[in-house]
């Protein structure tokens, strides 16, 4: 993705795996074959894989950088975490990635000043903690990590309830209560401004079902905004395909209820759509049509 340039605010991508192809059905439960094909044909291959017929997502985080700050949305999976066998491309990774990427951008981890979580599924947070000597502690010191309080009462609870039950594979454990444990979680409403104003700033707006506490993350700058959804899509074949369900929601009726009222928002505007797992090109705008809505890639 090309940084986007809002006013005097700068967006970029920050990319832990650009393509990682994962089987339809762990995705989407009511997936069919000729729905694939269709998208395949549509789409490419990179975004369907041709023989497999697998879907290709990108783990990345998105850097905005605004007033001198720098902001992270989301933090990937991370090293070293102990995900299990259900979730082998998350399990025990030990990559460079993440942070040479993040150095390419001039910053380390001492240089974010804050860490905002969409939601806190382990492919979300996994980076808000590294290992040190045989402990989890946050990998950017210095940083506020911003969390949505009913997103975090919510897996709390799950934790509280059976403590030796690995909440989110493990990663509420290891990402989650490591940040709150260092005196660096903040606990804000699901609506909270995070930097400047709603004509020249970041803040966070609700956007409930795939988890109870799902934020969506705005930036807004020279009269232009953009919307970071987290995992409210997971993947464009669903602007093909809008019957989708994905496995992994909390409340599907809610979560579509969502997506619907951002698209709509968002359909035939200058505004921009950043999803956490498009692939390259990544960002987009959103366009009405007779089936719903259609998304175009600013690169492509």
């Amino acid at each position: 993705m090309k940084t986007i340039t809002l006013g005097n605010i700068n967006i970029d991508q920050l990319v832990e795996f650009d393509t990682i192809f994962l089987d339809s059905q762990w995705m989407y439960h009511n997936v069919e074959n000729e729905m694939l094909l269709r998208a395949q044909k549509e789409l490419g291959p990179k975004f369907v894989q041709p023989d497999t017929l697998k879907l290709g997502l990108s783990f990345h985080s998105f850097l905005i950088r605004t007033r001198g700050k720098n902001i992270l949305v989301d933090t990937c999976n991370g090293n070293h975490k102990h995900r299990g066998e259900r979730m082998q491309w998350q399990h025990m990774l030990d990559s460079p990635n993440y942070m040479n990427n993040l150095a390419k951008f001039g910053l380390r981890p001492e240089d974010i000043d804050i860490v905002l979580c969409t939601h806190l599924h382990t492919d979300h947070i996994g980076w808000n903690t590294r290992l040190l000597d045989g402990r989890w502690v946050p990998t950017f010191p210095n940083a506020k990590y911003i969390m949505a309080r009913q997103e975090f009462d919510h897996f709390n609870r799950l934790h509280a309830a059976k403590p030796d039950y690995p909440v989110g594979h493990g990663s509420f454990a290891d990402s989650v209560l490591p940040i709150v444990e260092a005196g660096q979680a903040e606990f804000v409403d699901m609506n909270y401004l995070v930097e400047g104003n709603l004509d020249d700033g970041v803040w966070l707006e609700p956007a409930p079902g795939h988890t109870p506490g799902h934020v969506t993350v705005h930036v807004k700058g020279g009269g232009v905004e953009a919307i970071m959804t987290g995992d409210m899509i997971h993947h464009p074949i669903v602007f093909l395909e809008p019957t989708l369900e994905t496995k992994h929601d909390f409340d599907k009726e809610q979560n579509n209820q969502t997506r619907k009222r951002v698209l709509e928002r968002l359909a035939d505007t200058q505004d921009l759509l950043l999803t956490a797992h498009f692939i390259s090109p990544t960002a987009g705008r959103v366009c009405s049509c007779a089936s719903g809505f259609n998304f175009k890639f600013l690169d492509k």
